[in-house]
C-alpha cells in the first residue's frame, strides 16, 4: 500500500499536463521535475554555506578537489578540469581569480618543465578546512528528515540512475 504524501509542485505540472494532454504519458516528469526542483532547492542550501566563507559553489568545488586530492594539495589543470567537467578555458578563468584571492597557486610541474600545477595556499587550505566542516553539518542538516533505511534506499536508486545516465546510449 502507497504511503500518502501531501502534494507537491510536480503534482501540480503533472496535473495539468494531464487535463490539458491526457494522451501523453507524462509519467517521466514525475521523478525528473523531483530531481530538477530538489537539485534546484539543495543548490541554495549548499551557496548559503559557501557565502559564509566567501565563497562561490564553483570556488568552494575548485578548493575542495585540491584538498582532497591529499598533500601537497596540487593537481595538473587538464586533472582539474576533467574532474569539475569544466572547459580548460572556464578553468584558466577560474584559476585566475582563486590565484587573486590567494587561495591557489601555479608551480612549476617537476614531471614536465613546459607546464605547471595547481596547488592550495595556506590560506586556501585553511580557508577550505573551515568551509568543508560546515558543508558536511549542512548536508546533514539537509538530510536529517530522512530515516537511515529512507536515506540508504534513496541513494541506491540515485546510483542506479547515475550509471545508466552515466553509460553511453544504447541505439
Amino acid at each position: 500500500m502507497a504511503t500518502q504524501r501531501p502534494p507537491d509542485a510536480v503534482d501540480a505540472i503533472l496535473a495539468q499536463w494531464h487535463r490539458e494532454r491526457p494522451d501523453l504519458d507524462v509519467s517521466p516528469m514525475g521523478p525528473i521535475g523531483r530531481i530538477k526542483r530538489c537539485a534546484a532547492l539543495l543548490q541554495r542550501r549548499l551557496d548559503a554555506t559557501f557565502a559564509e566563507f566567501g565563497l562561490s559553489f564553483w570556488e568552494f568545488d575548485v578548493l575542495a578537489t585540491l584538498r582532497r586530492a591529499g598533500a601537497p594539495y596540487c593537481l595538473a589543470p587538464t586533472a582539474l578540469f576533467s574532474t569539475l567537467m569544466v572547459t580548460s578555458g572556464t578553468m584558466t578563468h577560474r584559476m585566475g581569480k582563486l590565484e587573486a584571492q590567494g587561495w591557489i597557486t601555479r608551480v612549476p610541474n617537476p614531471a614536465d618543465a613546459r607546464s605547471s600545477l595547481v596547488q592550495l595556499t595556506g590560506e586556501g587550505l585553511a580557508l577550505i578546512d573551515r568551509a568543508v566542516e560546515a558543508h558536511v553539518a549542512n548536508e546533514h542538516r539537509i538530510l536529517a528528515p530522512l530515516k537511515a533505511a529512507e536515506l540508504a534506499a534513496l541513494d541506491a536508486q540515485l546510483a542506479r540512475l547515475l550509471a545508466a545516465l552515466e553509460s553511453p546510449p544504447q541505439p
